[in-house]
């Protein structure tokens, strides 16, 4: 029978919404003070749920060591401390909005190459605040 784990962790990351293909008008229209520069921070929260069968021997789905090496290395390493629209490539101005979707998305296929057989990712939550995260199940 499957079983499922969750670990969270955090980062620290600033981002702005700002398409450079619109006006000023329209970026302000679309994302209000959002678009401002230099733009705004949070602390964010990433849930990692992975599922597989349940091993009575170690009592786990997932050695958590190996776990959280790749949420560190896929994760927190490229994320925390960045200004993630000027940091990372596929969030240059001009191609993704940092979102928390467009995290979550991107997030996904990094991780879920790194686990071991057996062990499926199920889902990726990257949370802005206590009101808002985005969940994703996979990709395309």
């Amino acid at each position: 029978m499957p079983v499922s784990l969750t670990r969270t962790i955090g980062f620290h990351a600033w981002h702005r919404y700002w398409r450079p293909d619109w006006t000023p008008e329209q970026n302000h229209a679309a994302f209000g003070a959002l678009a401002d520069p230099p733009g705004h921070d949070h602390h964010y929260r990433c849930a990692v749920t992975v599922t597989g069968p349940f091993d009575p021997a170690s009592g786990a789905v997932i050695d958590l060591p190996l776990l959280d090496g790749i949420l560190a290395e896929e994760v927190v390493k490229p994320l925390d401390g960045t200004h993630i629209e000027r940091d990372l490539a596929d969030f240059l101005p001009g191609r993704t909005l940092p979102t928390c979707e467009a995290l979550a998305h991107w997030l996904f296929p990094r991780i879920a190459r790194h686990l071991p057989s057996g062990v499926t990712l199920a889902r990726v939550r990257v949370a802005e605040d206590d009101t808002l995260h985005a969940d994703c199940t996979g990709t395309d």
